[in-house]
């Protein structure tokens, strides 16, 4: 079973930047999707982000994208997400998430393993 431990959260204010970062273990990932969700309190939980393993494509939500990078370490077993040019809408609590082999879509990823969430708050 894969655990997933999330760092990086913090408060920015608005046009600043953050790392996420989120290492595995348990098991290896370096075969599997990687990526990250955000959930406002009281919405759903959303994509923002994933990484397919082996150099393939990566997947952005239309908001975050030329924002937000996703990267991945396959064997350090880690996945991070560099957040540039913060807006107080991106302000939610971010998870890490892996699961499946590939996607061709946002809609194609589908965890089997969540973090536990790492809060990121941006000031107007």
């Amino acid at each position: 079973q894969v655990q997933l431990v999330e760092s990086g959260g913090g408060l920015v204010q608005a046009g600043g930047s953050l790392r996420l970062s989120c290492a595995a273990s348990g098991r290896t990932v370096s075969r599997s999707i990687m990526g990250w969700f955000r959930q406002a309190s009281g919405k759903e939980r959303e994509f923002v982000a994933l990484s397919n393993w082996g150099g393939g494509a990566s997947y952005y939500e239309d908001s975050v994208k030329d924002r937000f990078t996703i990267s991945r370490d396959n064997a350090k077993n880690t996945v991070s997400l560099q957040m540039n040019n913060l807006k107080p809408e991106d302000t939610d609590v971010y998870y890490c998430a892996a699961g499946g082999h590939w996607a061709r879509s946002a809609g194609d990823f589908a965890p089997d393993a969540w973090g536990q969430g790492t809060l990121v708050t941006v000031s107007s």
